[in-house]
């Protein structure tokens, strides 16, 4: 990454709000959204011109991922992590959720038990149950120096032969981009155990500087046990546009892809393949812009929650562009959340929608401007009293 890549700009909170998405329609327009994990920079220019000349030749039909998309996320994959990846092994579907589901009804039976380790992204509490498997929580260890895999509490679940675990790497919401070896110890008991690792690695593009992204796949011996997912839609904002990747790197774990419905390649959105293959090949300079804007974010956000907010703990972030606050000195459960957003008019993520182990967090979004940042904190000091 170049690390003197100037920062993205954003535009005024005036123009932001004329966005109809999710994060700018859910709430009243004195509500300062840091919410759902989604940017205010704009679109990456390649990827824009991309989609300006697809609407401009009226190309708005059903996605063709295949061979483009293979192509595009081999390449970068391997440039930027040196991950070796089969143009060949990468299949398209709607989301990272939708992969998961599909997965999870090939490799489960009803009743089947699935672990994950909360606090982790709200939907792994859903995808498990749509698949008709079982949901059994493996929390993350909350240590000195942050959130990590509790190894032995996995191999005591592994253990009892659940049909898989889906893996948040890198975690969120706490920031955490798994080690190589935490990566190797977590392959390892899956071999010993035969269980089935599903990793959602869609914010593997964000690791910020400091940090190094492991691709589970890269690591030796995941291939017969595991299936990554990623996907362009976090690290370029490109979430609305529906397009994501399952990747394997086995014969006995693409034959598990092969048994998805054969209606799955038609339910990936167009626009989603182009703007990820244009993310993909043509978007790393504006990736490096990102990534340093981000890494200013999480300087000034660590300055101005020192400066307003001291009552607040937190590690900042590996990875994402999202701040896990342990908001427990101002009350249990989700209360500080509700003080942040009925006083302070400021809207973060509640914690217990990560799980139990949630009580008392909240997850606050910075992949926004200097200026927003500066209005939150100072609202939410005002509104902790």
């Amino acid at each position: 990454m170049d690390a003197a890549a100037p920062e993205l700009p954003v535009d005024p909170l005036d123009v932001l709000r004329r966005r109809r998405s999710a994060k700018w329609q859910t709430y009243p327009a004195d509500v300062l959204p840091l919410t759902v994990a989604e940017m205010d920079f704009a679109l990456a220019a390649p990827i824009a011109e991309a989609l300006h000349e697809a609407v401009e030749r009226s190309d708005a039909g059903y996605a063709m991922a295949v061979p483009d998309l293979g192509r595009a996320l081999a390449g970068f994959a391997g440039r930027r992590w040196n991950w070796d990846v089969d143009p060949a092994s990468v299949t398209a579907v709607t989301d990272v959720g939708v992969g998961v589901v599909e997965l999870l009804r090939v490799l489960t039976r009803p009743g089947d038990a699935v672990l994950i380790s909360p606090p982790v992204y709200p939907p792994f509490f859903d995808w498990v149950p749509e698949a008709g498997a079982r949901l059994l929580e493996v929390p993350l260890a909350r240590t000195a120096a942050g959130w990590r895999l509790d190894l032995t509490a996995l191999e005591a679940a592994f253990a009892t032969h659940p049909a898989a675990y889906v893996l948040c790497n890198p975690h969120n919401p706490v920031g955490r981009a798994h080690s190589a070896d935490e990566l190797a110890a977590l392959v390892r008991l899956a071999q010993i155990y035969r269980v089935a690792i599903i990793s959602d690695e869609i914010h593997g593009p964000l690791v910020l500087p400091g940090a190094t992204f492991i691709p589970l796949l890269a690591v030796p011996g995941a291939a017969e046990v595991a299936v990554s997912l990623l996907s362009a839609s976090k690290a370029w904002n490109l979430a609305g546009l529906k397009c994501a990747a399952v990747v394997t790197a086995a014969p006995s774990m693409a034959a598990v892809v092969s048994r998805f419905p054969a209606d799955t390649q038609w339910r990936t959105g167009h626009f989603g393949v182009i703007g990820a293959v244009a993310a993909f090949t043509a978007g790393e300079a504006w990736l490096d812009q990102l990534l340093a804007t981000l890494d200013h974010r999480r300087g000034l956000l660590s300055e101005l929650l020192r400066q307003r907010l001291p009552m607040l703990s937190w590690h900042p972030p590996e990875a994402t562009f999202l701040a896990w606050l342990n908001c427990a000195a101002l009350g249990a459960d989700n209360q500080a959340r509700d003080r942040f957003l009925d006083d302070g008019r400021v809207a973060l993520e509640p914690g217990l929608r990560f799980g139990a182990a949630g009580s008392g967090y909240a997850r606050l979004n910075f992949a926004t401007s200097p200026d927003i940042l500066d209005q939150a904190t100072a609202r939410m000091a005002r509104s902790a009293g």
